[in-house]
């Protein structure tokens, strides 16, 4: 039933309270559960331990406690602590310091100044710590609030953080040009979310041609930008693009999500690319996972299957 759901679907059944509610009673109760293939753990632990085994392959990692939308002042200072807990833990385990972070997670859709100042703690602890915190990008209605609040904290000084730029909103090649003047380090990618076709592309043609514009913009004038793809077509458009310019492998990066296409990882890596692992934890797991099975409908036979095997332990 659910293989047969347009995209657009599962971004409405990651709001689903009662979903989630049933998804959370499974997913993650043992190593094999359904969830496990996308997320690392729900504990900071069980993140360090799925960075290490990724480093042992030799690649980079950026981790992510999952977590967007809080309704409170008290509920956005907790999601601040958390975070800077996280970072303590990656500094002690002495893994890649390197975070993504959501600011609805922080306040933004409390008031911009909450959201600022719960920032600004990361990124000063951040800062210290040598750690580099990369504002992720939600769905259309947060794009300029979110541009807002990285270039207002950019203009004060702020350098160890970047931001992310979804090829598919129509907007984003003139957002990807006044970044690149700014000399803000961007991830590009497709983009998750459903949009309305005023704001998005539909087609994925359109959205490939303006990935290709965007990520020739960012390795021709950015600064060390992360190519975010599974998308074959998109990594060699990429690759071809940096050679036949000139472009070092050393002058940008290709990531991917944790558990997805690892042999693809494995291979550019050996290849000489530097290669970013996306790894998200934490208990607010189920509309990030809904949002990639949107990305890979393939992918929910072996959901389907996995909670059946769960039922029966």
């Amino acid at each position: 039933m659910f293989a047969a759901l347009p995209k657009a679907a599962f971004s409405i059944l990651a709001g689903s309270a009662r979903l989630k509610s049933m998804a959370s009673k499974y997913g993650m109760r043992t190593p094999q559960s359904f969830a496990r293939r996308f997320i690392a753990g729900e504990q900071v632990s069980e993140a360090l331990e799925a960075a290490r085994e990724v480093e042992q392959q030799g690649l980079l990692i950026t981790m992510d406690l999952l977590g967007e939308s809080v309704a409170s002042p008290d509920e956005a200072r907790s999601a601040t602590r958390s975070y800077l807990d996280v970072v303590e833990a990656i500094g002690q385990a002495g893994v890649g310091r390197n975070i993504s972070l959501k600011l609805t997670q922080l306040g933004l859709d409390i008031d911009q100044a909450t959201c600022i100042d719960n920032l600004r703690r990361i990124l000063d602890t951040a800062a210290k710590a040598d750690f580099f915190v990369r504002i992720d990008m939600e769905d259309s209605p947060y794009t300029d609030r979110t541009l807002d609040t990285f270039e207002t904290l950019w203009n004060i000084g702020y350098r160890n953080a970047g931001v992310v730029i979804q090829s598919y909103l129509r907007r984003s090649t003139d957002d990807v040009r006044r970044l690149n003047t700014l000399g803000a380090r961007v991830r590009l990618v497709k983009g998750a979310y459903r949009e309305p076709a005023s704001v998005a592309f539909q087609q994925k043609s359109e959205v490939d041609a303006a990935f290709v514009e965007q990520m020739q913009l960012l390795l021709t004038h950015g600064t060390y930008p992360a190519i975010a793809t599974h998308d074959p077509a998109m990594i060699e458009a990429t690759t071809a693009f940096a050679t036949a310019s000139g472009i070092s492998k050393d002058r940008y990066e290709f990531q991917m999500l944790y558990g997805i296409r690892r042999d693809m990882q494995s291979s550019l890596s050996k290849a000489g690319h530097p290669f970013r692992v996306y790894i998200p934890f934490g208990t607010e797991w189920f509309p990030y996972f809904m949002r990639r099975l949107g990305e890979r409908p393939a992918n929910v036979a072996f959901i389907v299957g996995s909670i059946l095997s769960d039922k029966g332990t």
